[in-house]
């Protein structure tokens, strides 16, 4: 069989996304733009309170004012009355008892959007509020009160996960540390902070199902969890994606899928429900805020001899993916290095917070910044250039990590530092607008100091640890008023990072076709997994590549020639399922085993302008060198990497969830800030491709790494400036501030 060559716009080209005009014009339709002739509204009542019982629930005024259809609470769910990715215990709409503020306790269906949030208000709730744990570090140590009295897990107690890792002698790694570092250090809670808020139709139809148009990463689980709530079998719950507005990690848990179908299945009639943006803070999973303690031991020549890490994620009310997100990041705590001897504990809790699930990084971002940090502390410690100490250590093909596996594809940690070390740093800023304070002309360059910081990120790519992760993809080739078109169908979630447009490129580079038709994704093909862990485009690339040589063996058992004249004698259409190598569960003791496919690194350089004054940051660059395996579509991956960057710096300088007593204190964009081009620095991109031998193309994941590195680049370039500690991200402008209004001395942080 022979690969068709030649092609236009196929694998390793900068092909234009089809959708990109149309977003650009604002003419592009996203799941909240989706409208059917005698729809009604939808809309959720949530609690107050970040813990309490339901005392009373009376909807009987919501129930008679004009204009609603429909109020259900708990009682009006036909099926299991728990959902979960992980495990099923978040309640469908609370029965007797509320865990965090934004909880769903009730819904309503009304023939305006207006109707149905005054039919809210008239829900009567009574609550009786019950202590709150708010604190992880009380959650860990048992001595608050339990957040969930049963667990459906059949464990106590209110840590979610307890990762061990052991590896190595740690008694004799001790004895040959010439000099030993150790800090504690915090990130706080980001929020994916996509546009388009949740937001979705649900169509009930003849055969008693219910046909959901929704915005989503993962249909096929979707789908799974909603027919346990529904009641209803597979082929009654059939779901279609809509235009997705961001993602990020935001999208795994289900929103309004569940509450759209109950209201559509009661009423008869189509359902529409769309969060606003402060409801949509409320409606997703946000990134674990976390503390961290680690100590790093070295000899006096700069070699790591060990690492300890303690690892504190903060979960919230529920599981969702907590217990693979404190996984993940205790197994890349070591850092991107070659760490002989390794001791990690890693604990997710539950507490009365928000909940925390998966976002982009996957906890590999709280353990980054937590090593990278505590490494430029061992740098000054030694003596030497925090750059170098990192390539002296870093980690190589064959390099065994601290879970036991060899990393046997490419690891080129050392390459990356170096490229990004012999870059030329930036000149200075010009004029005031380029000064830290932008725009506002705040400053005019008195008290400006310049640092330099650099990082680097490990983490795994695709699912792990005995997943058994498949995806699958349905070509057909035909003829099409005598020209060859190929149609691909896949569930695969194009979440705005070009999955359409690279299953077209494979497409065209393996029929040799011009015209290709992706098809929506939808649960009529069979499942391609979720649009996360950096893995779609392996999983689903793979999918599609397999389908499209089974079409060409077909091609080529016809008698070869020109397609036109092999596909007279009818269509082609082939299925196929991908998977990865096997991977395998790590030990539960020791933290030792097999468990992931590929390994993608990153590194940033930061350059930042800090006011000592005023404690404002302008970072004037942010450079990055990553190995992507093939660069199947080099302007996608290109904005990928920007982008991965951009939401790396918004956790360095201004992106948190403020929560208080359980309580989310900024549910706004007003308040919660996100980077705007303004505050974007240039961001030179130097790409390896170096082939991953187990990959389709030799591709690797790009989507999440860049998210690793910068944050803690930014960080590390900050204490470069100003000496101080900065143990803490997001980093606000008081934190360089004493409290007489001068810049603090190191050690006098007030931290």
């Amino acid at each position: 069989m022979s690969t068709a060559t030649g092609i236009r716009q196929g694998v390793g080209e900068s092909v234009l996304r089809p959708d990109g005009r149309l977003k650009v014009k604002g003419a592009f339709a996203y799941s909240s733009d989706l409208r059917m002739d005698g729809m009604v509204w939808g809309a959720t009542l949530r609690s107050p309170h970040p813990s309490a019982r339901i005392v009373r629930l009376d909807a009987t005024r919501a129930r008679e004012l004009p204009g609603v259809v429909a109020v259900l609470t708990h009682e009006d769910v036909p099926g299991r009355l728990h959902y979960g990715m992980k495990v099923a215990d978040q309640p469908v709409l609370a029965a007797d008892r509320v865990r965090h503020q934004g909880e769903p306790v009730a819904l309503v269906a009304a023939d305006h959007p207006e109707t149905a949030r005054r039919a809210l208000r008239l829900i009567e709730v009574e609550y009786e509020e019950l202590p709150a744990l708010t604190d992880p570090e009380e959650a860990v140590r048992g001595s608050g009160p339990l957040v969930h009295e049963r667990r459906v897990d059949g464990k106590s107690g209110n840590v979610v996960r307890h990762v061990r890792i052991r590896h190595g002698d740690m008694a004799a790694a001790e004895r040959l540390a010439d000099v030993v570092v150790s800090g504690v250090y915090e990130v706080g809670m980001q929020d994916q902070a996509f546009l388009g808020p949740e937001s979705g139709l649900a169509i009930p139809a003849e055969d008693g199902g219910v046909d959901v148009y929704v915005s989503t990463q993962w249909i096929h689980d979707d789908q799974r969890q909603m027919c346990s709530a529904l009641g209803l079998p597979p082929e009654k719950v059939r779901l279609t994606l809509s235009g997705v507005g961001g993602a990020f990690g935001g999208r795994e848990d289900v929103s309004v899928q569940i509450h759209a179908a109950l209201l559509a299945l009661r009423t008869g009639r189509p359902v529409k429900m769309s969060y606003n943006r402060e409801e949509s803070f409320f409606g997703h999973v946000h990134r674990h805020p976390a503390k961290m303690w680690f100590e790093h031991g070295a000899t006096q020549g700069g070699r790591i001899v060990y690492v300890k890490a303690r690892l504190l994620f903060d979960g919230g009310a529920y599981t969702s993916t907590s217990q693979v997100v404190i996984a993940n990041g205790s197994y890349f705590a070591a850092g991107a290095y070659d760490v002989p001897h390794v001791e990690i504990d890693g604990f997710s809790v539950y507490t009365n917070n928000p909940p925390c699930g998966a976002m982009r990084g996957f906890g590999a971002v709280q353990s980054c910044y937590g090593v990278e940090s505590n490494l430029d502390k061992l740098a000054v410690a030694l003596g030497i250039a925090p750059v170098e100490l990192r390539i002296r250590n870093a980690m190589t093909t064959g390099t065994v990590l601290p879970t036991g596996q060899a990393v046997d594809g490419p690891a080129p940690a050392a390459e990356l530092l170096e490229r990004l070390r012999d870059r030329p740093l930036p000149p200075a800023p010009e004029g005031t607008f380029a000064l830290p304070g932008g725009l506002n002309n705040t400053t005019h360059g008195e008290g400006i100091k310049r640092g330099v910081g650099y990082a680097i990120g490990v983490k795994a790519i695709g699912f792990s640890g005995g997943v058994d992760d498949r995806s699958v993809a349905r070509v057909r080739l035909s003829l099409v008023e005598g020209e060859p078109v190929a149609e691909i169908h896949t569930s695969a979630a194009e979440c705005g990072q070009g999955i359409v447009t690279v299953q077209a490129q494979i497409v065209r580079t393996e029929l040799g076709v011009e015209r290709v038709v992706v098809l929506p994704a939808d649960t009529r093909v069979g499942d391609a997994g979720s649009a996360s862990a950096s893995r779609i485009t392996w999983m689903s690339g793979g999918a599609v590549r397999g389908a499209c040589r089974a079409v060409r063996e077909e091609l080529d058992a016809r008698g070869g020639g020109p397609p036109e004249k092999l596909l007279a004698n009818g269509p082609i259409e082939a299925e196929y399922e991908f998977s990865h190598r096997r991977t395998f569960p790590v030990d539960p003791e020791q933290g030792q085993g097999d468990a992931h496919i590929a390994f993608a690194f990153a590194a940033h350089r930061a350059v930042v302008e800090v006011d000592t004054d005023l404690g404002l940051v302008k970072v004037v660059e942010l450079a990055t060198a990553q190995d992507v395996g093939k660069a199947m579509n080099p302007l996608a991956v290109e904005g990928q990497i920007e982008g991965g960057s951009a939401q790396g710096l918004g956790l360095a300088l201004m992106e948190e969830l403020h929560v208080k007593d359980g309580r989310v204190r900024n549910p706004s964009f007003t308040d919660y800030l996100i980077p705007t081009i303004a505050d974007m620095p240039s961001v030179p991109i130097d790409l390896l491709e170096l082939p991953h031998p187990d990959s389709p193309y030799g591709l690797n994941g790009v989507g999440e790494p860049p998210t690793l590195s910068s944050t803690p680049a930014i960080a590390n370039a900050l204490r470069d400036a100003t000496g101080l500690e900065l143990a803490r991200v997001p980093v606000r402008p008081d934190d360089f501030i004493g409290r007489d209004g001068s810049i603090s001395s190191p050690g006098n942080e007030g931290r």
